[in-house]
């Protein structure tokens, strides 16, 4: 396939963090299709190693981004492996369904620290190698329509994905004057190989009913998205965040 050359990423080196399975491995497939040098980060190395296996990435690294030094590491390692880094796809997550007077300080600080922290720690890394070698990128974070409106039971996955939303237009606002674009795609309801079984499912059916296009999302439903705000196509985007939800964040109360 001859890409658009509006969203050409061919030869641009991304580095794609949770990409051992869902969201990510789907964004480091898009992109390696696309002629960018991918690096598949995540913790569950053997699942990387089958996506570049497959052709869905470049080169694999082992990265928790719970760990300051894991994430410097990984950074670097990429780096060395592909090149200086272009493109960041700062995918890595976790979410935890309870109910907000059930949760205890454990379940708190993990999902905020890998969906805020984590987040932040891998775009800084990134940033400062972009910063050091004088060339501009792309920040792309995943955050979530749950960052903007509210859903029961997952409260520290919301609170960390609003952050997510802040710090993108923090970074914006401070690393433009580098080259460096930060943006955010917020995804609504999306099939993956976690929540597949649920969304088959009568509750599943009744969800879908809700969104104003009445269907659940596919990861190829965010493809276009990234591709905009990866590229040139997304040259004078910044601090933006990209709704892709089917309409659910503006449905009627």
């Amino acid at each position: 396939m001859t890409p658009d050359p509006l969203f050409d990423v061919s030869g641009k080196v991304a580095l794609v963090t949770g990409a051992s399975s869902g969201l990510g491995a789907n964004f480091a497939r898009l992109l390696a299709s696309r002629g960018a040098v991918v690096v598949a980060a995540a913790r569950r190395l053997d699942r990387l190693e089958s996506l570049v296996r497959e052709g869905g990435a470049a080169h694999a690294v082992a990265l928790d981004v719970t760990d300051p030094a894991s994430v410097e590491a990984a950074v670097a390692r990429a780096a060395g492996l592909a090149g200086p880094i272009d493109i960041l796809v700062n995918n890595a997550g976790i979410a935890d369904t309870k109910a907000s007077i059930d949760l205890t300080e454990d379940d708190w600080r993990r999902v905020l620290d890998t969906n805020l922290d984590g987040a932040w720690r891998v775009a800084q890394a990134v940033a400062r190698t972009m910063i050091a070698a004088g060339r501009p990128g792309s920040i792309v974070n995943i955050a979530s329509i749950l960052g903007l409106r509210q859903a029961t039971h997952l409260l520290p996955y919301a609170a960390a994905k609003a952050a997510l939303v802040q710090v993108t237009r923090s970074l914006a606002l401070e690393w433009a004057r580098h080259g460096i674009r930060v943006n955010a795609i917020a995804p609504g309801y999306v099939i993956t190989e976690m929540n597949r079984d649920f969304f088959a499912s009568e509750a599943g059916h009744a969800m879908a009913r809700r969104v104003p296009q009445r269907r659940i999302g596919s990861p190829g439903d965010l493809e276009g998205a990234l591709l905009l705000l990866a590229s040139g196509a997304g040259a004078y985007m910044t601090g933006s965040v990209v709704v892709v939800d089917g309409g659910h964040l503006v449905n009627s109360l």
